[in-house]
């Protein structure tokens, strides 16, 4: 089983509960989550991300690390319904990974972090 192929297919279904799609806010959690705006999602995968940390910090202290798979499951769940609001899918992001590899995390985000100046000074 390749896990990309799982993301690729929520992330369809994710996709076909936009509106323009035809996704019902009534009978669909998605399509309401898009429906109410960046607001809902955005304040749903800061919530994910707390119940995620959380678990961590539970199964640290012999919590059944399960719960740490359920909440990160949330959690990738509500960061992809963003991706899919801002025409983006869980590839950008395998992409971006791909980009990434190889590089050492501090010499990555100092890379990052000169192109931003960059930027900033055009």
């Amino acid at each position: 089983m390749n896990p990309t192929d799982s993301l690729l297919r929520l992330a369809a279904v994710i996709e076909s509960r936009k509106l323009a799609n035809g996704g019902n806010p009534d009978t669909s959690y998605v399509a309401r989550l898009l429906h109410k705006g960046p607001d809902a999602f955005l304040k749903k995968i800061g919530e994910e991300a707390t119940e995620t940390v959380m678990a961590a910090k539970d199964a640290n202290h012999g919590a059944d690390p399960q719960h740490l798979v359920n909440e990160m499951a949330d959690l990738w769940f509500h960061c992809m319904v963003a991706l899919a609001h801002y025409n983006l899918g869980p590839t950008d992001v395998i992409d971006e990974l791909a980009r990434r590899e190889g590089l050492g995390g501090l010499e990555e985000k100092a890379l990052r972090k000169a192109l931003l100046r960059e930027v900033g000074e055009d």
